[in-house]
């Protein structure tokens, strides 16, 4: 019922910075919180931006400083403010959203389908 679509990715030279976007869209639903991960190559898929429904932020120590997490409400869109990245910071990057549907109870977990940061030595 709901769609998460990621865009931003791609090639950027260490010190630099990009912003990744991920739209929502589908039927109507509430978003209760999102979030950003990332898997780098045979790496763990970790978290390292959440933004709750509070407007409560939290980054991993990795990116603490260097990545913002903001939304707007009236695209529903989460964008990842990416700056001053560094080649370990090339990884897939994924947002995810708990969100409930009309008419739903419970909420879901929806994953976009991921967008490639490569970041140059």
């Amino acid at each position: 019922q709901v769609q998460l679509v990621e865009s931003g990715g791609g090639l950027v030279q260490a010190g630099g910075s990009l912003r990744l976007s991920c739209g929502a869209s589908g039927s109507t639903f509430s978003i209760n919180d999102i979030g950003w991960h990332r898997q780098a190559p045979g790496k763990q898929r970790e978290i390292i931006a959440v933004l709750s429904s509070g407007g409560t932020t939290n980054y991993a120590d990795s990116v603490k400083g260097r990545f913002t997490i903001s939304r707007d409400n009236a695209k529903n869109t989460v964008y990842l403010q990416m700056s001053s990245l560094k080649p370990e910071d090339t990884a897939v990057y994924y947002c995810n959203a708990h969100i409930t549907t009309t008419g739903a109870i419970f909420p879901e977990s929806y994953w976009g389908q991921g967008t490639q940061v490569t970041v140059s030595s």
